[in-house]
């Protein structure tokens, strides 16, 4: 099912454009001579063509596993998530995972008017979540749209703004030229951008004005966070999707873009609302379990497009009583 552009994007919001609130979330720019020298090597990516930069691709990848940075942590995290596996498999899916991060950077330096039309191709699995979400997006208010670092998110956040879907991404500041060149494609593409202080009325607010949270939930985080599970281990998670879905009460959708060769399909699931009140239960942990037991049921079927580089069981959860 192709994606329909039905439903009206919003006027966008003053606060997406100011570069105060852009220096708010890349940080402080990078000194004059590692700028230059920056800006030379992110325009020589971004002139690449399709065919050389899936070839830069290949190296890059390949070179980061010979070279084991942070395979052993992808290796003990496929281990323990899944442990039915052979060690070749985890291997092969570790050489896919150093594939997708290194197609994801360089597809964020890349020159957007030449990236593929492939893009524009792109195709819904879960129509009935898909058709739901545009539903709710008609009656004005936004929604809650919860993602992971899978496939390319950056890429599938432009996709979702380009049919429709206005949205603000939940983003952490980052130093250095590559995040600064990320950060101003997501505004260029017309994305709001919210800083974490403050996150949770920034997604209320942005909801009210018929704008949707886009939003990363599968990081581990030290503080404040709710312990879910994930691939059968508990995992510190932020509550922010659950808090702001409780106090709008808009429900959340699982959004999910599967690389297939040069083209993307969207994987959509939802809506997912805010649980009711259970004695003995937290409705932010129960809804924030909800959600992350949809992203892992699609990086099960595509486990060498989640970055298993990160340490998402990090944080053990506190001892009973305490």
């Amino acid at each position: 099912m192709s994606l329909p552009a039905t439903v009206p994007a919003p006027a966008v919001h003053p606060i997406r454009l100011t570069s105060s609130h852009l220096r708010r979330v890349i940080g402080e720019p990078p000194g004059p001579l590692t700028g230059f020298l920056a800006n030379l090597a992110l325009r020589w990516v971004a002139g690449l063509s399709r065919g050389t930069r899936e070839r830069l691709v290949r190296f890059v990848g390949g070179l980061a596993y010979s070279l084991g940075i942070r395979r052993r942590v992808a290796l003990e995290n496929l281990a323990m998530a899944m442990p039915e596996l052979t060690e070749e498999q985890r291997h092969t899916i570790v050489r896919g995972t150093y594939l997708t991060m290194a197609r994801t950077v360089l597809e964020a330096l890349a020159d957007r008017d030449r990236m593929p039309p492939d893009w524009e191709k792109e195709d819904v699995v879960g129509r009935e979540a898909w058709l739901a979400l545009q539903a709710h997006l008609a009656t004005g208010k936004g929604a809650l749209l919860v993602t992971a670092h899978f496939g390319n998110w950056e890429i599938l956040g432009e996709v979702l703004i380009h049919r429709g879907v206005p949205l603000n991404a939940l983003v952490r500041p980052l130093k250095g030229a590559l995040n600064t060149r990320i950060a101003e494609n997501r505004v260029r593409a017309g994305a709001g951008l919210i800083y974490p202080r403050g996150a949770v009325q920034e997604l209320i607010d942005a909801v009210g004005r018929g704008e949707s949270a886009y939003m990363l939930l599968d990081q581990a985080i030290p503080t404040k966070g709710v312990f879910v599970p994930f691939f059968g281990k508990l995992a510190s998670t932020t509550p922010a999707m659950a808090v702001a879905a409780q106090r709008t009460g808009v429900p959340a959708w699982v959004v999910m873009g599967v690389r297939d060769g040069p083209r993307m399909r969207v994987h959509i699931e939802g809506p997912i609302p805010p649980p009711p009140p259970e004695e003995g239960k937290d409705p932010i942990t129960e809804h924030t379990a909800l959600v992350t037991a949809g992203l892992e049921r699609i990086i099960r079927q595509y486990p060498e497009q989640w970055l298993w580089l990160h340490r998402r069981w990090k944080y053990a959860p506190p001892s009973p009583g305490v």
